[in-house]
This record gives structure tokens, sequence and C-alpha cells, in this order.
């Protein structure tokens, strides 16, 4: 059984006063900056007048979070779902089109320089201390390698408020509040195939001729091909998520040979096309992204996340708050964040296979069951519902990879903007017009 998307009556709900208890106590590290005065009684006056505009990727602007904040804020959040490239256009050249951005990690190389977002102040989230590693020195565990590309924690802190360079380490000041990640790796019809699959070799195995497929986004792609190389010894790199224009080269020659000896039957872009491609049967392995499969199972059709030898790529996100506000608009925007990380966001995210950025605050608006398929791997009691009633798993059935930390203790790179980024989207290119 799932808990209902809106536990306005529970006892893990924020009520007005609880709010205004917590804002009290940011209030007087606020008051004492000199942004505000008159602490708590301008909050309770205005806080119905404030209006944030949020703008971001679909994965997460989704409007139960926009009506949940009203109901549980009492302001209003405005949120419009972009893509990822528009996303990082606008935060550099319309500064005043937005108040919070969501932003992919990958990209925030792109966007910190021109100086549009200001940092947080790590002493002002409440729910800091429950963010996981990754997001701060970037290990899951004590223990844990730091994987290649742009590791969330390398672009996560500046050493001041006004900083437009990276810290190399932990500081008070956060570029962006981690939100949104998760594991990804190949999807496959196992029907069709008929025997395990356990590299990404198997991308460009003959086997597979004319039914295989990888996402035509050069960032994210690349990253999938260059995968597919290391793993069949053909090259080791420096840096996955950092290539030379050499690697850049070798790659593309790699997949351009097997482009032309027929191995792709598409080059897909969006999430439609690739579940269109699986469901179909006219693909049987190819880049996919968690929520695409359990679309394709949701059809009745077998379809698998395969967890590969050679570890995942991965990908995260996290929001960040435009220099331009102050006042009670910028701790209107703290009092958002430190709600978007204390649990009832993170259980709706968790729901549809994605991973909260403090998951234990997740836990309490998840059921037993739910929370045991979706962080710890175990076997589902009952069917699994997602937050919009849909059946994304049947009863008895395991997540593909496992638990958390079996899923995102094996990522070897993240998604990245590298300095070769314009040849690599050149050569890119050239692969998909061959």
């Amino acid at each position: 059984m799932t808990k209902k998307l809106h536990h306005s009556g529970d006892k893990n709900s924020l009520t007005r006063r609880s709010v205004l208890r917590g804002v009290g106590a940011i209030g007087g590290l606020a008051a004492g900056s000199g942004l505000i005065t008159g602490f708590p009684t301008i909050w309770a006056q205005n806080i119905k007048n404030v209006t944030l505009r949020q703008f971001g990727t679909g994965v997460s602007n989704i409007n139960e979070i926009a009506k949940k904040v009203k109901s549980d804020l009492g302001f209003t959040l405005q949120m419009t779902a972009l893509d990822t490239d528009t996303t990082a256009q606008r935060v550099v050249t319309q500064p005043k089109s937005f108040d919070i951005a969501d932003i992919e990690y990958f990209t925030v190389k792109k966007i910190w320089g021109a100086g549009n977002l200001q940092p947080f102040d790590v002493r002002k989230l409440s729910n800091y201390d429950k963010i996981v590693g990754i997001f701060k020195n970037g290990k899951l565990t004590p223990t844990s390698k730091i994987a290649q590309g742009t590791a969330p924690h390398t672009v996560g802190f500046t050493e001041s408020q006004t900083s437009r360079d990276f810290a190399a380490s932990e500081t008070n000041w956060y570029t962006l509040v981690p939100t949104i990640y998760n594991a990804d790796t190949l999807g496959i019809r196992p029907d069709l195939i008929g025997r395990p699959i356990s590299s990404w070799t198997e991308l460009l195995n003959p086997e597979f001729k004319g039914k295989a497929s990888i996402l035509n986004i050069a960032s994210i792609g690349i990253m999938d091909a260059a995968m597919v190389c290391e793993a069949m010894g053909e090259i080791k790199y420096g840096d996955k998520g950092n290539m030379t224009k050499t690697e850049i080269d070798k790659t593309m020659e790699i997949f351009t040979e097997a482009k032309k000896a027929g191995q792709f039957r598409a080059f897909w872009k969006t999430f439609d096309e690739s579940v269109n491609l699986m469901a179909s049967g006219e693909v049987v392995i190819q880049s996919m992204w968690s929520p695409a499969i359990t679309k394709v199972r949701s059809m009745n059709i077998p379809c698998v996340y395969q967890p590969l030898k050679e570890g995942y790529r991965s990908w995260g996100g996290g929001l960040g708050i435009s220099r331009n506000l102050s006042g009670i608009s910028l701790e209107a925007a703290y009092e958002y964040i430190n709600w978007y990380l204390s649990g009832w966001v993170g259980g709706l995210l968790m729901r549809q296979g994605y991973y909260s950025a403090a998951p234990e605050t997740s836990k309490k608006f998840m059921s037993g069951d739910e929370w045991g398929f979706w962080f710890e791997g175990k076997a589902a009691k009952d069917d699994i519902i997602d937050p919009f009633g849909n059946k994304l798993e049947k009863a008895g059935s395991t997540r593909d990879g496992g638990s958390f930390y079996d899923r995102m203790g094996k990522v070897e790179c993240w998604n990245s903007v590298m300095k070769e980024n314009r040849y690599m989207v050149k050569k890119w290119n050239e692969f998909i017009a061959a």
C-alpha cells in the first residue's frame, strides 16, 4: 500500500505555526545580516504575497510540488519545465526571469561564472547534515572511490558569497542544494535476448546488429560510448568526463565504424522515443532512463534496467537561487529549500525511482514496503504504485540493481561538460550524420 500524495493531516505535515517557528530561528540569522527587520511579524503579514518563479527540467518540476508549497508554506511557487540547455542558457542570459533554477550539476561549470546565482549559507540549511556524502565530499561511504566526470561535490562549494570559483572542499557556501539523482545503465529486452547481459560491451555486440540504440544527446551519449569503449579494452581514459581530443576521436571512430556496419536501429532524443523503440521490440538493448524502463514494464512487456559489471553513469540536479533575491523573498526561498529536503518531495521523487539527496527524511513519507523496495532493494510485499496512482511493479518484484548503496556505490562516472566540449559536440554530430 502506498500513502496518499498529500499528508496535510498527519503528524509529519508542516503547519503554519511550525513554519513560523522555523522561520523565526532562521530569521534571527537573516535579521542579523540586515536583510529584513521586524521578524517574524513581516513574514506572517506578507508571506501570502510572495511568489517564487522556478524553472528547470520536467523530471522534478511537478505541479504537485507547487500545490503542496501553497498548502504548507502559504506562498506561491510558479514552475516552468524547460530542457537542460535552455535552463542553463536562461540562468546566464536572463537573470531577472527567475528566482529559483532547477539545474543539472554537469551544467554548473557553464553558469556559475556568470555570477547570476548566489550561494546558499549552509548554516541556514536545516537538513544539511542529512544530505548524502556524494554531494559533500564525493563519497557515498568513507571507503567509496570518487567517480570520474563532473562529480557534484567538485562544483558544489564556493569560497565566499561573491566568489565565481569553486572550492576544493566543503565550505559554508553551497552552489546548489542537491535534490534528485540516479544511476543510469542500459535497458534490455530479456525475452528477446535470451541470455545474461553483464557488460557495457554488449551495446556494440554484432549479435544485436540493427537492434541497438544510443541516445542522441552529445554530452550524455558520449559518456555511454566511453563506458562501452573502456569495457571493450579499446581505450583507457584519463577521465571519461573530460576527454582529450585524441580520446574523443578514438571513441567516435569506434562508434562510427559500428554505425556504418548497421549496429544501430535508431538514435533517440526523447523519453517517448526510447519507450517506443523498446516496447515495439525494434530495439533490444539501448541507453535508457529508469522511468522509461518502468513505462515499458507497465505495458506488461519484459524490460530490465541491467546492472553491468563496469558500473553506472550517474546524473544529479539541485536548486540554485538568483542573486537578485533579497528580503522576505530570499527568506521564503530558504524556507522552501528547507521544506524541500524535509521529506515530502523526497518521497514523491523516490516513489518514481529517483533518489532524494536527504533520503532518511523521505522515509517518513513512504510506506515500509515502498522504502524496502526503492531504497533497500527488498522484494515488494504489495504492488508498487507511483505517486499518481499508476502501478509500477507487481508484488514480489525487486528493484533492478538492488539497494541504494548497491546502485549508487557502483557509479563509475557523472554526466559532464568537458573542456573540449565544442570539439566533442562537433565529432558527435559527425558520427550521427555518418
